[in-house]
């Protein structure tokens, strides 16, 4: 049974700055809920200060010289500690993202293994940071490069992948070098601080590692006008993303912001469509839909359109929607109020503009439902290119599908919106799956699969409105997170006429 804050005294979590837990400089707190349970509280957390954000980007300046020259190799040794204690305390991080987030216990725990799989390849950079050498044009002269950290570096994460996203930001920015303040979403930072427990339990030295919890706008202003802070890692709304990468170049940052998706799968008529049933149904409603990576539309080739139809609304009917922590839960609750109000907004705006609501779309209420944010997964059909609901960011529960009378007219209804992340093709036609892979506007594309995710070794990102600067993960990681030095080494006994170098 849920506990109430008038019966279960509730923990109160500090920030972390400077290799020491302490409070903010606001005196003040708030409290974490669970989405699921409105009645429990999680924990109170503290109400950060842009002050607050400056003592922590002193701490990561102080931090720096040290952390910048421990050899890399020795970095990766601290990595695999906390890939080891990790892997100890997974039941406990993915309970976590569950009471917090509302995912499904399968889902939190999927996630934390994703951290693990991040962090164990980002400590094997560690021996692979490479640079290269070349022949110089001189004679008796040596040419190569290397690699330095950025400095000082805000990880800014959002609320919907609570340790993921941390872990594939803050693991390549550690091995290069970097100290880091980490700034979670508002909303869920008791996952947060369990992760900064583990890098603490794993040895990084005070002040590599810093976390600050609290108002988002504020505190991360603070970060990103800070002359201190060299680079910004930033997750969130493109609104958000693009005012950072706007303010970050003003004042010559390194800046990476991966953003909204609006992600469309293609369903060819020669498709498997058991098979794309399956990865479009996890696509669409699993996690309840809050994934950049989600699949937002379907665009179904007329011939199929009927039968795709028909099993699609049976089969979504059949999912179990409830508190993430139930094993048989499918789908469960949003996030918090506010996700809850945006769902709901957008269907019944998706109503308005003359859709037609296929399945679901209602507010669930009543029992176990009254102490959550849950909501019915729900289908739109009828839908055409220029509505809402076809073109912006719901993140929620919610599928739009459209009928095409090809694969150009698919990818041209895919390629309509303003984002560009993820994407995906059913079909066993191999010219077809090409000629999609060169003309959908996707940072990622998916024969076959769900639009979902990514390998932690493979870049991670889109294009258009749904990221600008540097992809995450894989050798693009290194990448942003340290800074090419060219060396040139004249080792000639005489002197001679320099060269006209640029």
């Amino acid at each position: 049974m849920a506990s109430t804050p008038e019966t279960t005294p509730v923990a109160t979590y500090r920030n972390y700055i400077g290799g020491q837990w302490t409070e903010s400089q606001s005196g003040r707190t708030y409290p974490i809920t669970s989405p699921a349970s409105k009645q429990t509280v999680l924990g109170e957390f503290q109400t950060s200060t842009p002050a607050d954000a400056l003592q922590a980007v002193a701490a990561a300046e102080a931090a720096l010289e040290g952390w910048a020259n421990t050899p890399a190799p020795a970095r990766a040794q601290v990595l695999y500690r906390a890939l080891e204690i990790m892997g100890r305390r997974s039941d406990e991080l993915a309970r976590t993202i569950t009471l917090e987030e509302g995912k499904p216990l399968a889902d939190a725990r999927g996630e934390v293994r994703r951290a693990m799989n991040i962090i164990e390849y980002a400590a094997g950079e560690g021996r692979r940071m490479f640079g290269y050498t070349t022949p110089s044009e001189l004679p008796s002269t040596v040419a190569y490069t290397v690699r330095r950290p950025l400095g000082v570096v805000a990880i800014i994460t959002p609320w919907n992948f609570p340790i993921a996203i941390p872990a594939w930001k803050m693991a390549p920015a550690l091995i290069c070098g970097n100290t880091l303040i980490f700034k979670p979403a508002s909303i869920t930072p008791f996952s947060a601080v369990k992760l900064t427990e583990v890098f603490e339990e794993a040895g990084l030295p005070p002040g590599v590692l810093n976390l600050i919890t609290g108002p988002g706008g504020s505190v991360g202003n603070a970060l990103v006008e800070s002359e201190a802070v060299r680079g910004i890692s930033f997750t969130g709304s493109t609104e958000i993303g693009t005012g950072i990468y706007a303010e970050g170049a003003r004042r010559l940052k390194k800046v990476q912001c991966e953003m909204g998706g609006k992600n469309a799968v293609i369903l060819l008529a020669d498709a498997d469509l058991d098979k794309a049933l399956g990865g479009i149904v996890q696509g669409a409603f699993g996690s309840t839909g809050q994934r950049c990576t989600a699949t937002s539309r379907v665009i179904v080739e007329e011939e199929v359109y009927d039968s795709f139809m028909e099993q699609l609304v049976e089969r979504t009917g059949r999912l179990k929607v409830g508190d993430g922590m139930a094993p048989d839960t499918d789908v469960s609750p949003l996030s918090s109020q506010s996700q809850l109000d945006t769902v709901l907004e957008y269907i019944g705006v998706g109503a308005e503009e003359g859709a037609n609501l296929a399945s679901g779309g209602r507010h669930l209420t009543g029992g176990e439902f009254d102490q959550g944010y849950y909501v019915e997964p729900t289908i739109f059909t009828d839908v055409t290119p220029e509505m809402r609901i076809a073109q912006e960011e719901i993140f929620g529960p919610v599928l739009t599908v459209f009928k095409a009378k090809d694969l150009e007219e698919a990818v041209q209804i895919s390629n309509s919106v303003k984002f560009g992340l993820s994407s995906s093709v059913y079909t066993r036609d191999l010219p077809r799956a090409y000629r999609y892979i060169n003309t959908v506007e996707a940072g990622m594309v998916h024969v076959n699969a769900p639009t979902l995710g990514g390998e932690v070794h493979l870049p991670f990102g889109g294009l258009k409105a749904s990221g600008v600067g540097q992809r995450e993960q894989g050798v693009e990681a290194v990448d942003f997170f340290s800074e090419v030095i060219t060396v040139y080494i004249d080792y000639a006994d005489e002197a001679r006429t320099p060269a006209p170098f640029i």
